[in-house]
């Protein structure tokens, strides 16, 4: 107990909207339900917890994460509670201020822990067919401060991880949730596979319908984790838990789950770093600055490239700084900032040929090649020409290439390509090309899982209107609402395409 309130619980109580009666009721029953029968909370407990900061003992606060996971419909951990032993507990850091936002970063030996209870409440959220999304995103600006000297200190697996006498240590705060056992290489092999089975499968049909196994699968790694492994194996184990979380999140993105997406990659992020890949938390963190532009919040995604960018170290390859360059890019285009974005998008093409291929790139790299770097560019010219339509052409050129060189699998990416294609022929007042194009984009859209491909859709639906008395175009537009899901208004406009 620190004798000052909990403002992190007491935050999530009153949106939860129980009386302390209520709560402590609630919290003896799911406890008896957890396997706990002998737990007996009252008022006056609930009443120190809030008012005072005392933390209860296990398994109160995992009992407590499960209950506000339920009632608000989103993922709620015990460190989104403030019901960790660690620094000043049950107490934003910052007094709440923007600096340490949801107590990012944690401790190095929390990230296992963390990982693993944030699974395990998503998982739950889905067996229930809870939506889990009504959090806030941190600003990137928040996320930016709060882990910016984090990223940056050594990153050395053996200077993070927790040690102890016994080469197989279990964190106890893991082991009733899983059976933790060592495992070996040839079960970090097979999970290694699974994770491009997972990203061959998001690539080609959108995040919708493997996300749940993505989770499932990270959770299962999260818990080899709370094993102690020789140091080669887990740093592996740590790149695996990586590649899952931001595989998760970029899921959860496209399925329009953004708090949570927001989340996982943060996740990814200090996974990497306690495996010592640099670039790789870099990269997760690029993932949030795609999702900021996407969202209409350029400005934060600028905030967090400048981490992603610093933060990845020297040794990211010349082809993951030209990733990182259009993704900045892309954010400067949806502010307006036509020369930057060039300049931007020039250093993004100079690395790219730069890269001589002498050095094979990590497997979440693979994914950019040629015709994903035309693709970015489309996408910034497609934006920038809301502010200029004389970058509608270039526009143009570059979906072009990419549609050209796309290669097979990579279906959600063509729809993008398409989409950008179409809207840059609108612009450029060429609705008779535009139709055209939108049409191909269509015809595989009904296949794919990605809310995002909906978001650029509407955006595309929106530059229509001028030509609604085009008999082709009046088609068009009556396909496109068709197109859409149920519920989902072809006019609304939630994203910067």
């Amino acid at each position: 107990m620190n004798g000052q309130p909990n403002t992190r619980l007491s935050d999530l109580f009153a949106l939860a909207g129980w009386s302390k009666g209520e709560l402590a009721r609630l919290v003896n029953r799911q406890a008896a339900a957890m396997g706990h029968p002998q737990l007996a909370t009252d008022t006056s407990r609930v009443r120190r917890w809030i008012d005072t900061g005392e933390i209860p003992r296990d398994p109160v606060p995992r009992v407590l994460a499960v209950l506000f996971t339920e009632r608000l419909g989103r993922v709620v951990t015990t460190e989104d509670l403030g019901l960790v032993r660690q620094g000043r507990p049950g107490k934003r850091q910052g007094d709440g201020s923007v600096e340490h936002p949801d107590g990012v970063p944690w401790a190095p030996e929390r990230t296992a822990a963390v990982l693993t209870e944030f699974t395990g409440m998503d998982l739950m959220l889905n067996r229930r067919g809870l939506v889990g999304a009504g959090a806030a995103l941190a600003a990137g600006s928040a996320l930016s401060s709060a882990m910016h000297d984090w990223l940056h200190a050594d990153p050395a697996l053996a200077a993070d991880a927790p040690r102890t006498h016994d080469p197989l240590h279990v964190d106890p705060a893991a082991a009733d949730r899983y059976e933790a056992a060592p495992i070996g290489s040839q079960e970090i092999e097979e999970l290694e596979r699974s994770v491009e089975v997972f990203r061959a499968w998001d690539a080609s049909r959108g995040g919708g319908l493997q996300r749940k196994a993505v989770v499932g699968q990270l959770n299962e790694v999260g818990g080899m984790l709370a094993y102690r492994h020789p140091d080669h194996l887990q740093r592996r184990l740590w790149g695996v838990a990586a590649n899952l979380a931001v595989l998760a999140g970029w899921m959860s993105h496209d399925v329009g789950l953004e708090p949570t997406a927001q989340k996982y990659f943060v996740i990814a992020a200090h996974a990497a770093r306690e495996g010592g890949d640099r670039p790789r938390a870099g990269e997760a963190l690029s993932r949030a600055a795609r999702q900021m532009v996407h969202l209409g919040k350029p400005d934060d995604a600028l905030d967090l490239m400048k981490l992603a960018k610093s933060g990845g170290g020297e040794e990211a390859l010349p082809r993951t700084k030209a990733m990182l360059y259009t993704i900045e890019a892309w954010a400067q285009a949806s502010m307006g900032r036509g020369q930057a974005m060039r300049r931007t998008l020039g250093l993004a093409e100079d690395l790219f040929v730069s890269d001589k291929g002498d050095v094979e790139p990590p497997s979440w790299m693979q994914m950019f090649d040629e015709a994903d770097l035309h693709g970015m560019q489309a996408l910034a010219y497609r934006t920038l020409a809301e502010h200029d339509p004389a970058a509608a052409s270039v526009a143009q050129r570059h979906a072009k290439l990419a549609i050209e060189l796309r290669a097979k699998g990579r279906d959600r990416s063509q729809i993008f390509d398409y989409i950008s294609l179409a809207s840059a022929c609108f612009i450029a007042d060429d609705p008779e090309q535009a139709d055209r194009y939108a049409r191909l984009a269509l015809v595989s859209i009904n296949s794919n899982s990605s809310h995002r491909t909906w978001d650029r859709l509407r955006e595309m639906f929106r530059l229509t209107a001028q030509y609604s008395d085009y008999p082709k175009i009046q088609d068009l537009r009556e396909e496109i609402k068709l197109a859409l899901p149920k519920g989902v208004k072809a006019g609304g406009r939630t994203a910067r395409a």
